[in-house]
């Protein structure tokens, strides 16, 4: 393990409670009710999945221009919330500290624009992260593997060498297609397991030899990649 690449919203800081706050205010203003099911399909997800969900659920005019201008005004507003500072995920502060003691590089990747995400930086402190990869810097946001393969890319890494936190199906997603062992702490809703899947609780507890650990049994080939390795051994 060379890097830890962390997800922000529900992994790092609970702040899903604070996108839900802004969730059910862009319904409100769009004329509907926002329903749990509903918002649970959004969770992790880009600016882009978000609002094409949230004009099919309300049967809008899917007009890019209109879904644009509702994203601004949910991103506008979850940024005001942000600005009255973020509650720490368990763990999660700790876990970070115990990185930056050890000089591990740590990468922030998240669905949040850059706009949104640096004014949770002033909460979270950018002096944890080696590098910060947003939703909005690249060709497709998460479930896509494009933020993860992007924060690799930066710190130099094949992504193969990075642990990945993540508290979302979507963001687990992301990251096991990048090619990343994923540590998952689900928080706003369950994730499925997965071959290159750890779930725990939560992050409290976890400290440097944990995270080792997590990615050396997460990283190791499978059965059928060892055999396929074997075959193509001269």
């Amino acid at each position: 393990m060379r890097a830890v690449l962390c997800d922000m919203d529900g992994t790092l800081v609970d702040s899903e409670k604070l996108w839900d706050v802004a969730m059910d205010a862009l319904y409100d203003r769009l004329g509907g009710v926002l329903t749990p099911e509903v918002r649970a399909t959004t969770v992790g997800g880009c600016a882009e999945n978000t609002m094409r969900i949230v004009y099919g659920d309300l049967g809008l005019d899917p007009d890019p221009a209109a879904m644009a201008d509702s994203a601004r005004w949910l991103h506008d507003y979850t940024g005001e919330l942000f600005d009255a500072g973020l509650p720490w995920c368990d763990g999660a502060r700790e876990l970070l500290d115990a990185l930056a003691a050890a000089a591990v590089p740590t990468a922030l990747v998240t669905n949040t624009p850059r706009l949104l995400a640096e004014r949770a930086l002033n909460s979270i402190g950018r002096h944890y992260f080696s590098v910060v990869v947003c939703g909005d810097e690249v060709a497709f946001g998460k479930p896509a593997p494009d933020p993860y393969l992007r924060a690799a890319e930066l710190l130099d890494l094949d992504p193969r060498w990075c642990l990945a936190v993540e508290d979302s199906p979507t963001g687990a997603a992301a990251a096991e297609a990048a090619g990343c062992a994923v540590l998952v702490a689900p928080n706003a809703v369950p994730v499925p397991a997965g071959p290159r899947r750890r779930q725990v609780g939560s992050l409290v507890g976890l400290g440097l030899a944990d995270l080792h650990e997590i990615y050396v049994e997460l990283a190791a080939p499978s059965p059928r990649e060892r055999a396929c390795l074997h075959a193509d051994t001269p």
